[in-house]
């Protein structure tokens, strides 16, 4: 898979550090990545000082590709950068510092002040569980309040979307903590305020 990258297209270098080099990207890129969206992500990664692979999510548990959400520190801060306006199909080699990875204390099998390079292949993206399209898709009698129902159902929907089987326990569950986390003034109900829509790409 390492050799697959050799034909780089495109290098550059954000002011932070990190090195994003793009590999290939499709001919149509209806939306790229910004704050907030959850992405699904296949990613190996190598130490950069001896070329070792730490990681790979096609060999890791059921080598599935990932989910997780972009730009709220579901990954490394250097991951974060590097994925930022990818479009879905596109292929990226993202080199990054030891600042904006496991820093000075590493994280097995990571060693300390350690440079970290990504090789990343973007399947899909869907605007976030935080993004106002989800909210006012979820909010079904648009009255700009979730109840624990909408969640719920939103979520349900979301996995049969995906062909994932859950128990009814999970889906409760996951609704229980966002309720916990979110519902500030405790009325059983979630304003656009207190689910932390990300209105604006800045923030």
């Amino acid at each position: 898979f390492f050799a697959a990258f050799l034909n780089l297209i495109c290098a550059t270098e954000s002011s932070d550090g990190v090195k994003i080099e793009v590999i290939y990207v499709p001919e149509n890129c209806t939306q790229k990545v910004r704050k907030g969206d959850l992405l699904h992500a296949h990613y190996d990664g190598y130490l950069a000082k001896d070329g070792s692979q730490f990681y790979c999510s096609r060999s890791a548990k059921d080598g599935q590709p990932h989910w997780f959400v972009h730009g709220v520190g579901e990954v490394i801060k250097g991951l974060d950068i590097g994925l930022k306006d990818m479009c879905p199909g596109e292929k990226r080699k993202i080199t990054v510092p030891p600042s904006f990875g496991f820093g000075e204390k590493g994280k097995d099998p990571v060693p300390p002040n350690a440079t970290l390079i990504f090789e990343v292949e973007l399947l899909h993206v869907r605007r976030g569980p935080r993004s106002m399209e989800a909210f006012k898709e979820m909010d079904v009698n648009n009255d700009l309040t979730l109840t624990k129902e909408e969640v719920k159902d939103h979520l349900k929907m979301e996995a049969k979307k995906l062909n994932v089987q859950k128990e009814e326990s999970y889906f409760d569950a996951v609704v229980t903590d966002v309720f916990r986390r979110n519902d500030q003034d405790a009325d059983g109900s979630l304003s656009v305020q207190e689910y932390n829509v990300y209105e604006h790409d800045e923030l």
